[in-house]
């Protein structure tokens, strides 16, 4: 029988992937470091996430407090994206983790099948 060391609400670790922990948050946000941008300029940037998936992360980003979501009354409709100040404390955390990729690209290139596609 396994025990529990500790409860998963009390894990920091396990919080903060709960907000950041899909392949598309951490890409968003960093998207969104410095500038306000529309669904089709975060998805032309981003390319190869699908609409619904973009939606979806949107919406859960927006809820958990990290984007500020802003339609604008006019025809044809407009909404923006940006982060709010609490997406804006997680910008540094984002750039440390490109940082790090860049450090160890050719080991992840190698050994990671995704790196090796985005490296063609």
């Amino acid at each position: 029988m396994t025990r529990n060391l500790f409860k998963y609400s009390d894990c920091p670790m396990h919080r903060s992937m709960a907000i950041l922990g899909t392949k598309w948050k951490p890409i968003v946000i960093y998207m969104l470091r410095e500038r306000t941008a529309r669904f089709g300029q975060l998805h032309a940037s981003i390319g190869s996430i699908s609409k619904k998936v973009l939606t979806t992360t949107l919406k859960e980003l927006e809820e958990d407090g990290i984007l500020h979501r802003e339609e604008f009354k006019e025809l044809p409709p407009r909404v923006e994206y940006s982060l709010t100040e609490r997406g804006r404390t997680l910008v540094p955390i984002i750039i440390q983790l490109a940082k790090w990729d860049n450090e160890h690209y050719e080991h992840n290139k190698k050994n990671h099948p995704a790196q090796k596609e985005a490296a063609v």
